[in-house]
């Protein structure tokens, strides 16, 4: 219905198996859900490092003859979505590093929110940086040998970074997973005979045949060598947990498992909670694919109301919400979806979706359902109002493209030209999952920030400061170019 928040990226690690690339391309693609701006995969074969990496989709960046120069029976990969960090080659992922202490290939889900102060220090001691990713933070911190006089291991760099982020990161005799203390980012292990592999979601287990193992714990370093799968908890004393609840709404892909709970299903009840919480006298629910697929069907089955799938998805237009560009996003939603006007003719609609954040093509949804004759269009979302910005890495982190942050329900249902529009209450989202409410972070609802932050820090300062030379670039090139016209 809109256009949706971006995903934040996708993990994918191997241990001990043969064809380790093969696997990590066949992960990477059943995560490919979670960011299409670039891909890449780093092997290694116990003697050094093998890296490829592009922009676009995992299956436009890798080939056979490529994966077969990917050599190793360890890997480690990566498909992005720039939360920070601008579109470029040059913070596609993962990233390497050749230093004192070996080489190093890290890739990173999340946001850091204090990733400009750690940055800046990092510079004032002599660092120097090719990306504008957090993720070359974080491996600038692990290739310092020594960190304030004492020897630096990885449970030491975890401790200095701060807000949320889930690692895959290759030495050359390990692989390693990390989830931040509070568990904002999904991680899991999973095996496949004696090869161990590192996922984001449990679906990318299921397509290269590893068996599901467990998720790994919030704050939990989990490292896999020769001598087998070890664990150290680098937060012991931790306690609060935080995991985005937004995954179950919308990110993760429903053949998904995350905490014992199968996405699917949850998305369902989340439907069920809204027939029950907001009862329509209608013909026909139409759900907007694919994003409000399961929850359509729930409100069908609790309420008794017919499905229909009005909205025809075009599969061979991008997901609009992954582009880079407004300009381009646009254009990309009016072509989308189609609409089979003879279901919603002389119909009185319920329309289900799982959220509206920026609400920039809702209007002309409903309008090409009146213009189509329906006689009523009633608005349905499976969560809350986003009311607050996001500053753990979903893209949204400006008020000011929050559509419930400017507008009262009122404003909203008015601008969509509905006859009624509803959400789902927080504690009906939360109910739907069967898990407590303490363990979410829900502040993009509610304002509840588990982590603080530096409200006058911009995240996007660096990226700024590289616009401004690129700016000055362009100036220049643009004054050349008029005086060779003259």
């Amino acid at each position: 219905m809109q256009a949706y928040p971006k995903h934040y990226c996708g993990l994918f690690g191997v241990y001990g198996h043969p064809n380790a690339a093969e696997l990590t391309f066949y992960g990477l693609y059943a995560l490919q859900h979670r960011g299409q701006e670039s891909a890449g995969i780093v092997t290694s074969d116990g003697r050094e490092f093998h890296v490829h990496k592009g922009m676009g989709l995992v299956s436009q960046v890798f080939n056979t003859e490529i994966l077969h120069g990917l050599a190793g029976r360890m890997a480690v990969g990566h498909t992005r979505y720039s939360t920070t960090g601008s579109s470029h080659l040059r913070n596609a992922q993962p990233l390497t590093v050749d230093s004192a202490r070996g080489q190093i290939a890290i890739a990173h889900n999340g946001n850091l929110t204090n990733a400009a102060r750690l940055r800046r220090e990092l510079e004032a001691n002599g660092a120097i940086f090719q990306t504008t990713v957090d993720s070359e933070i974080i491996l600038q911190l692990m290739a310092q040998p020594s960190l304030n006089g004492h020897r630096n291991d990885l449970v030491q760099t975890i401790r200095r970074i701060e807000g949320a982020y889930s690692l895959v990161i290759m030495t050359e005799n390990e692989l390693i997973g990390v989830r931040d203390p509070y568990g904002f980012r999904p991680l899991c292990i999973g095996r496949i005979g004696d090869a161990w592999v590192l996922a984001s979601e449990t679906c990318a287990l299921d397509l290269v045949h590893a068996k599901f193992v467990r998720e790994v714990e919030p704050g939990e370093i989990v490292a896999v060598s020769e001598n087998g799968i070890s664990s150290v908890q680098a937060f012991p004393e931790h306690a609060r947990r935080a995991f985005c609840i937004f995954e179950y709404v919308y990110f993760a892909r429903p053949d998904s498992t995350i905490a014992d709970r199968n996405v699917y299903k949850v998305r369902v009840e989340m439907g069920r909670q809204l027939a029950r919480e907001f009862p329509i006298d209608a013909d026909v629910v139409v759900p907007v694919p694919e994003s409000g697929s399961c929850a359509g069907l729930g409100y069908s089955l609790e309420s008794g109301i017919p499905l229909e799938m009005a909205f025809v998805r075009n599969y061979y237009v991008g997901r609009s919400f992954l582009q880079p560009s407004q300009l381009v996003r646009d254009a990309d939603v009016r072509i989308r979806l189609n609409l089979i006007a003879e279901v919603v003719k002389d119909k009185r609609v319920i329309v289900v979706d799982d959220s509206i954040v920026r609400g920039t093509t809702s209007k002309a949804r409903v309008n090409n359902l009146k213009e189509a004759g329906a006689k009523e269009v009633h608005v349905l979302v499976s969560c809350p109002p986003h009311m607050n910005p996001c500053v753990y890495g979903i893209d949204f982190p400006d008020r000011s493209q929050l559509m419930a942050a400017n507008c009262s329900q009122e404003e909203i249902r008015k601008c969509l030209n509905v006859d009624s529009l509803h959400y789902l209450s927080q504690a009906g989202m939360v109910k739907a999952t069967g898990l407590p409410a303490a363990g979410f972070c829900m502040a993009c609802y509610d304002a509840n920030y588990p982590v603080s932050y530096e409200s006058g820090v911009d995240k996007h300062v660096i990226e700024r400061r590289d616009g401004r030379l690129l700016s000055l670039t362009e100036a220049m090139r643009r004054e050349k170019a008029q005086i060779k016209l003259l």
